[in-house]
């Protein structure tokens, strides 16, 4: 069992008294990803490709970090992971390399649940290109992905479908296996994003067979670096728009100019935390990983499993600690029996407070929150929110403790008052 006395040693930010629910908005990093890039910064800062000792030591860190992305997403290979500075600069990238592949008339789906970073950059190709984009829509009552509707919209001239892993407004995740399913049925590609999962629980790319996958490293504990995974095949067979001088096979192909290479150096630090955190309390889940996954590979997926069961107890504290305060309403998965469902992201707007007034109120409490749409304006618009200031959203990962949601929810109580 995952113990938040040891964890919280990890995480050096974490002693300045502050409680930090804005996880969902980038996490704190931990001890190991400091010290990687203060080596980085120490011992091999350069840029790539140079014939001496601190380029050629830059560049096996850079090696290093892409085989610990490919073990971290089980990737047939580690060309199959491309760096960038954010998953919104990724995604825009490699939208305009599709793009070529699209004719008028063709179609894209996209989804209301969604963050715009999967939204915006698949509008912006339909225009040019004249194609359609198909919506699917979310139940309101719990904001589930009304995955009905996705198999309607998705057709014989369907090309792309975009679709979230899991909400980073309402923590609902997606069922993205069957939409993977339906999107090759009709020769489609399929694009994750999976930002908000990737803190929570482990991905396996190759068993979900997308075609492409996103997420941040700052959003599990790393730096601010995005990461595309993307099928080699398509990788290759892709027209990037790049500096002629680049290279000319994935992933050089797709990582215009110099890269960060200090970030991508802590990228590599918080899966040696992650990996740390499998074989010190992740043993339990070995018998479920050893047949698909060995090495590295086990040792990360047995550190998500036990994130994965700490926040399944700790999410269930956070509701019943909600829904007890008079005039709160919380939005998205509620029922405790489905917690399974979710990610530990939960918003909530409280009666007679501003989205606004509610986290500045929790700040002066050292409570850290958001509050506003988190760029998932299709979520606050179908709510009929957006008007109004949006949502307060919680977010936990596994450095948090119950000690501080009974803070949160004392001052929330307060605050009701």
């Amino acid at each position: 069992m995952l113990q938040t006395d040891t964890v919280r040693t990890h995480f050096p930010s974490l002693k300045t008294g502050a409680i930090f629910f804005d996880n969902p908005g980038g996490t704190q990093v931990a001890q190991e990803t400091i010290q990687r890039m203060q080596e980085y910064f120490l011992t091999s800062n350069a840029n790539n490709g140079g014939a001496f000792h601190t380029s050629v030591a830059s560049d096996a860190t850079i090696a290093e970090a892409r085989q610990a992305v490919a073990d971290f997403l089980h990737a047939a290979r580690p060309e199959e992971i491309v760096f960038g500075q954010n998953m919104t600069s990724l995604t825009l990238h490699i939208s305009r390399s599709l793009a070529r592949t699209l004719q008028p008339g063709d179609e894209l789906v996209a989804t209301r649940l969604d963050h715009d970073a999967n939204v915006a950059p698949w509008l912006l190709i339909a225009e040019d290109r004249g194609c359609q984009v198909r919506w699917v829509d979310f139940h309101p009552e719990d904001c589930t992905l009304n995955m009905e509707e996705m198999e309607r919209q998705i057709t014989p001239r369907t090309k792309i479908v975009a679709v979230g892993y899991a909400s980073n407004a309402v923590g609902t995740i997606n069922d993205v296996q069957r939409v993977v399913q339906l999107a090759h049925a009709v020769g489609a590609v399929c694009f994750i994003d999976a930002v908000q999962l990737a803190p929570h629980r482990g991905i396996d790319v190759q068993a979900l067979d997308c075609d492409f996958l996103a997420c941040s490293a700052y959003k599990f504990f790393g730096p601010h670096t995005g990461i595309l995974y993307g099928k080699y095949d398509l990788l290759d067979r892709l027209t990037a728009y790049k500096v002629r001088p680049s290279g000319k096979l994935p992933p050089d192909k797709f990582e215009t100019g110099t890269q960060s290479f200090e970030s991508i150096s802590g990228i590599l630090g918080v899966l040696e935390y992650l990996s740390w955190l499998g074989i010190t309390f992740g043993s339990e889940f070995a018998a479920q990983y050893q047949n698909s996954y060995s090495g590295r590979g086990l040792a990360l997926k047995q550190g998500m499993a036990a994130i994965e069961a700490y926040e399944l107890d700790i999410n269930k504290a956070l509701v019943k600690g909600l829904t007890s305060v008079p005039g709160l309403h919380l939005y998205g998965i509620t029922d405790l029996e489905r917690m399974n469902q979710r990610v530990p992201t939960f918003s909530f707007t409280l009666q007679g407070h501003s989205p606004r007034a509610v986290a500045e109120a929790l700040a002066g409490e050292q409570i850290y929150v958001w509050d506003g749409n988190f760029y998932a304006l299709s979520v606050t618009e179908q709510l009929g929110l957006e008007d109004h200031g949006g949502l307060v959203r919680v977010g936990l990962t596994h450095y948090n403790t119950y000690e501080e949601i009974e803070k949160l929810i004392t001052a929330l109580h307060k605050l009701a008052k």
